[in-house]
């Protein structure tokens, strides 16, 4: 295992499972001093307590501002400072734009796109004085629209331009940023999705390659602590999610219009019938009793 992360101070959002987890494990087996901010306490404790003295853990939403400052603020003092940020938490919620009801839609952009302007707000004085790298979880939905998904792509695809506005900003710092462009990655999210909604696999096997293919957490894990250590700009996962990137206007355009408007014609009904019949729009944890909490990415 390289030891290429020694010495740095990583702070993780959403990291009591799935990628965020995932990065945690292997930023500290790679040298890395960690602090993991989420959720749920249990399993923070027990990630911490893993992973080792050089680890700590908070518990914060980050749709609370005051208790986020105070998670960030506390993992600088405790590791003598934060050269490093993953802004992962997020979650998803089912429905169309006219089946979603509003507290829905407004809670999946207050975690995946307010929670990332939090991070990224009281992160930065700490990352001004390391010069520090910060990475923001997206998704490959950040650059095509999805039926079904409009609060996740709404929130994804502001959590990049977000993202890109901020690396300007910084830049005079000596701050860098990037940004992290999953497809689907077997977490809780998505198996959880596919749990509720059937029509949600058959949706994912008819896209075109990559977004027909599910990665492992580890491999995104992988990518992104690869990510950290050259402070790169983009990260895909896999790195065929590019070509989504490349080709976005392509995509969006009044030529790819006639594909997209039969594949949602195909998709939309079925999965309005799944999520009414399933009686509510956010998305429940397997194995738990409450809403999903910030802990994934997808």
């Amino acid at each position: 295992m390289k030891r290429d992360l020694l010495g740095k101070n990583l702070v993780v959002t959403g990291a009591a499972r799935g990628i965020g987890e995932k990065v945690a494990r292997l930023a500290a087996a790679r040298g890395a001093r960690v602090t993991v901010i989420g959720l749920e306490a249990d399993r923070l404790r027990a990630l911490a307590d893993e992973l080792g003295p050089g680890a700590a853990w908070r518990e914060a939403d980050v749709r609370d501002g005051a208790a986020l400052r105070s998670a960030i603020d506390e993992a600088a003092d405790v590791m003598g400072g934060v050269d490093l940020v993953v802004a992962n938490a997020g979650v998803v919620a089912y429905g169309t734009v006219r089946q979603t009801d509003e507290a829905s839609f407004e809670r999946v952009l207050d975690i995946n796109l307010n929670g990332v302007f939090r991070t990224l707000k009281y992160a930065t004085p700490h990352l001004e004085r390391s010069r520090g790298h910060v990475l923001v979880v997206a998704s490959a939905l950040s650059f095509m629209p999805l039926a079904a998904m409009a609060s996740y792509g709404a929130s994804k695809a502001g959590a990049e331009l977000l993202a890109l506005t901020y690396r300007q900003e910084v830049a005079h710092l000596g701050v860098t940023v990037g940004v992290v462009h999953p497809s689907w990655i077997d977490t809780d999210l998505v198996r959880g999705a596919e749990a509720d909604l059937p029509s949600f696999q058959d949706l994912r096997t008819r896209l075109p390659y990559p977004g027909n293919v599910t990665t492992s957490s580890d491999r995104a894990a992988a990518a992104i602590v690869d990510g950290l250590v050259r402070r790169r700009s983009r990260v895909y996962v896999p790195r065929a999610v590019v070509v989504a990137n490349w080709a976005k206007a392509a995509l969006n355009s009044p030529l790819a219009w006639p594909w997209a408007r039969r594949f949602a014609a195909r998709a939309v009904p079925s999965l309005e019938r799944e999520v009414a019949a399933l009686g509510r729009q956010d998305q429940v944890t397997p194995g738990a009793d409450a809403p999903a909490t910030e802990t994934r990415s997808s």
